[in-house]
């Protein structure tokens, strides 16, 4: 049922169904203007006109209670004005109901992106910091209406940890890269966001420590967490690198470990020399071994997943804390260095591509230069000394 009359304040309210059928109200002040009102005593304001293709469209303005009467007909006369313009408030409506939000980002990154090009270790952790920081903050956000102080105002807040705040800030540029791509937005609001300053770690083994780990090593009772770690210390290499080597990388006649592009970080094939005590050692581990892989999992044709916890009790029975696992590839690194060999060797056989990744243990390299100053001045001291 529908009629005409100038929709005020009073008469809206006035109105009743009385449990029957919705009624619709048209103003008679302004065309396609009008009220519904439900069976259930709501009413809505809304606008009615023909589209461009001359089809009949309706865009509701908002609800009688929340919006008078006048702020209702004002709104409509923009809408109308737009109309005229060749706008089409109703479609435009949809489209921004339509627009993905960051909840829907967040998931068809992690299964169409993440699940595809990232470590089980990397998926994890991203899963992770959706989880427990970002998607709190911007779950039902619209993805093209999250501004660069958004950003940066989750940021500021995370200062306390610069580490986790730059992850965040890294893992939120990555999904919105992805989003231009998938044309979900125009721009990617990170760009903006400074990172903060990062205290890289500078802690490895000493002698002492090495060979107290070694002794603990050899005890231990899982011996394939052990060769592990071994490993780890032995080469330098990444953990991932390690737990998830096959058999079919090592040429142990020639001591080669070809590791392919996509188990390593840079994403391209290295191949790292191995010294006679890691040829040494996978003989030993070959005569045992279950192929493929190094260290096999629980479950069969899968690795060992992570050695976290075996390593908390390894390190504090050989009396030290505070150290990751990762610290074992400092450990190598660090002694190379400081026995004389120069940067750019350590660094292809870390895997590094940047120079100046290798450059924070350039410190360590001054102890054989000093050494060999000493050298010089003691030879020349006895040299110049008085009969």
């Amino acid at each position: 049922m529908s009629s005409e009359k100038k929709l005020t304040k009073r008469f809206v309210e006035s109105i009743s169904t009385q449990g029957k059928e919705e009624v619709l109200l048209w103003d008679t002040e302004l065309k396609g203007f009008g009220v519904r009102v439900f069976a259930t005593g709501r009413k809505t304001y809304f606008v009615q006109y023909r589209n461009e293709g001359g089809d009949t469209r309706r865009k509701k303005i908002g609800v009688h209670g929340s919006i008078t009467a006048e702020q209702a007909r004002e709104e409509a006369k923009k809408l109308l004005g737009n109309v005229a313009k060749g706008e089409d408030p109703s479609k435009e409506a949809k489209q921004a109901r339509l627009r993905p939000t960051f909840a829907k980002l967040a998931s068809d990154y992690m299964e169409i992106y993440a699940k595809a090009n990232k470590s089980p270790q990397s998926f994890k952790e991203d899963k992770r910091m959706l989880d427990q920081v970002i998607l709190k903050r911007f779950e039902h956000r619209k993805v093209d209406e999250i501004t660069t102080r958004d950003i940066q105002l989750l940021h500021h807040e995370l200062k306390a940890t610069p580490y986790v705040a730059n992850r965040v800030r890294s893992l939120l540029s990555k999904m919105f890269n992805i989003a231009i791509q998938w044309e979900w937005a125009v721009i990617n609001p990170v760009l903006g966001v400074v990172k903060y300053q990062e205290q890289k770690r500078t802690r490895w083994l000493s002698n002492e420590e090495m060979q107290s780990l070694c002794a603990v090593l050899d005890c231990y009772h899982n011996k394939s967490v052990a060769n592990a770690i071994r490993l780890l210390l032995l080469t330098g290499s990444r953990r991932n690198e390690v737990l998830r080597a096959t058999w079919d990388q090592f040429d142990l006649a020639k001591g080669v470990w070809t590791k392919p592009a996509h188990t390593t970080k840079q994403k391209r094939m290295e191949h790292l020399p191995l010294s006679s005590q890691v040829v040494a050692l996978l003989k030993e581990m070959k005569e045992t071994g279950l192929l493929p892989y190094l260290f096999p999992g629980k479950i069969p044709g899968t690795p060992l997943q992570d050695i976290k916890k075996a390593w908390t009790t390894i390190s504090k029975q050989a009396g030290f804390s505070g150290v990751r696992l990762h610290d074992l590839r400092h450990t190598h690194a660090s002694h190379l260095v400081s026995s004389g060999l120069s940067l750019s060797i350590v660094g292809k056989m870390l895997g590094h591509t940047q120079a100046s990744t290798t450059q924070r243990y350039a410190h360590l390299a001054d102890e054989p230069l000093r050494e060999a100053a000493e050298f010089f001045g003691n030879k020349l001291e006895k040299l110049t000394e008085k009969r």
